[in-house]
């Protein structure tokens, strides 16, 4: 007999056959836990300088695999809310999420996902292959868009090894819109209120067959020229020593930069911006 943290047998819902998502058990069971199925009432919309909100992420696939990155500020309008806010997460051994959007949503949903891939796993044996990760995201930010649509949208950008795909291949790379759009992008995609400037500066740099450390600099010029026309987002902190996030997903799965790591190559970065403010000439 199974028992629950209370002392009592486990509700019939815990033996019914059902799917292999552990989103859909919480909807038909247990609502109440999904903060993205949680609306407003009628008429009322976030305002947008009371609730922290993240900005740029980006990803770009490199020889080994697929990069991701992301500055750690969060704002709530013209104030800084957080400067070492981690948007950058791994989702199981060979998939991270990053993202942009309202902080506490964009957590949650993190957290969601991490258990939704691990609840998947076990119940049917075998891996999600990565197509299915990102529909599985997809259909979890759908569930959230009458939160978006009162300005609590959350925008996830998320990458992956396949195997399964072509070599050279293998890092891929999808984005998202508020209504579940999917989308996989090809070489680079940056997300956030600093996209546009951190999109156009991976325009430039990126190029195919770059070694780690190349994609590494690449993603970190990229965030500085986010962070120099987008007042939302953080540039690296010599300070205070708060430095972006960098991660590699490869064959051997993910693995997050060390900060030292991150730091000798954002000293390195901010030496070359000395010399060139606005940053690299593209590659030939």
């Amino acid at each position: 007999m199974t028992w629950n943290e209370n002392g009592g047998r486990l509700g019939e819902e815990f033996f019914t056959p059902g799917s292999s998502s552990f989103t859909e058990f919480l909807a038909a069971h247990r609502p109440e836990l999904l903060s993205t199925r949680r609306v407003l009432p009628d008429g009322v919309r976030a305002a947008p300088d009371q609730v922290p909100h993240g900005t740029t992420v980006l990803a770009l696939s490199y020889r080994d695999g697929v990069l991701i990155a992301g500055d750690r500020r969060a704002t709530m309008g013209n104030l800084i809310a957080q400067r070492d806010l981690e948007k950058v997460h791994p989702a199981d051994d060979h998939t991270a999420v990053a993202f942009a959007g309202t902080v506490g949503l964009a957590l949650d949903m993190v957290k969601l996902y991490q258990v939704e891939l691990t609840h998947f796993e076990k119940i049917e044996g075998v891996a999600m292959s990565l197509d299915g990760k990102a529909r599985r995201l997809a259909g979890m930010i759908r569930q959230n868009l009458g939160q978006a649509m009162q300005g609590l949208a959350v925008v996830p950008l998320l990458t992956g090894y396949d195997p399964s795909a072509p070599e050279g291949e293998r890092g891929r790379i999808f984005s998202f819109d508020i209504a579940g759009g999917l989308y996989e992008k090809t070489g680079f995609h940056a997300e956030g209120s600093g996209s546009p400037y951190a999109g156009g500066a991976l325009k430039k740099l990126f190029r195919k067959g770059l070694d780690r450390r190349e994609a590494a600099l690449a993603a970190l010029q990229a965030l500085w020229d986010a962070a120099d026309d987008d007042s939302a987002t953080g540039g690296p902190d010599i300070n205070r020593r708060i430095f972006p996030i960098v991660a590699v997903i490869t064959e051997d799965g993910f693995e997050r930069l060390s900060e030292q790591e991150t730091e000798a190559l954002s000293g390195e970065m901010v030496e070359q911006r000395r010399d060139r403010p606005d940053g690299p000439n593209a590659t030939p």
